[in-house]
């Protein structure tokens, strides 16, 4: 009786170990792929979720505030894109004051989209005051179509006056629309429609 192994032998075992170590091996990067890409998907819901949660916060507190530029001329209380990036702007109700500083509760937020991203930013002041820093709210956004909607007139039997429009530029500055539709296209998801309603009773 012969002891050990043979070089055949030695060499099948050793062919055998490292298929075994080459399929764990992509067994591990398959997993680390998949762990990579979940995380990058929930990391772009929880952007949209943060997004959502910002407009409607924003929306459903409009206020029929004419604010003033920073030159101080007098603006319409919702505007629409500018073609310049912004998305919509307008003044809204209930900025909270947790600090009690000497401010108003209102405050005027634009949506913009740069670089990719939807960002919201704030001026500490409704008139006159520059824009504070802007907080990225979504990113991996190539585009975003806007659409309003204004209240039915209840004295009128036209139908367009609850139309969708792309544009807000109503008879009367102070007029708000009374729903918001965003559509941002996305890498991931496609589009990604969200709906908002202005002035929601509290």
């Amino acid at each position: 009786m012969r002891n050990g192994f043979t070089l055949v032998e030695t060499l099948v075992a050793l062919f055998v170990f490292s298929l075994l170590a080459a399929a764990a091996v992509v067994v591990l990067g398959n997993s680390a792929d998949a762990q990579l890409r979940l995380s990058d998907v929930s990391t772009s819901v929880q952007d949209f979720q943060r997004l959502r949660a910002a407009l409607r916060a924003d929306l459903a507190q409009a206020a029929e505030r004419l604010p003033r530029g920073e030159a101080g001329e007098v603006r319409p209380a919702f505007e629409s894109s500018d073609g310049s990036g912004r998305l919509f702007a307008f003044v809204r109700r209930g900025w909270e004051n947790p600090g009690g500083a000497p401010r108003a509760s209102l405050q005027y937020v634009e949506y913009r989209l740069e670089n990719g991203a939807i960002v919201r930013r704030a001026r500490p002041m409704v008139d006159g005051a520059a824009f504070g820093e802007p907080a990225v709210l979504a990113k991996g956004v190539t585009s975003v179509e806007v659409a309003y909607r204004a209240a039915p007139d209840p004295a009128s039997d036209a139908v367009s006056t609850a139309d969708w429009r792309p544009a807000w530029d109503p008879l009367q500055p102070t007029i708000l629309p009374a729903a918001v539709r965003i559509d941002a296209t996305t890498a991931r998801f496609g589009i990604v429609r969200q709906l908002f309603l202005t002035q929601v009773p509290l």
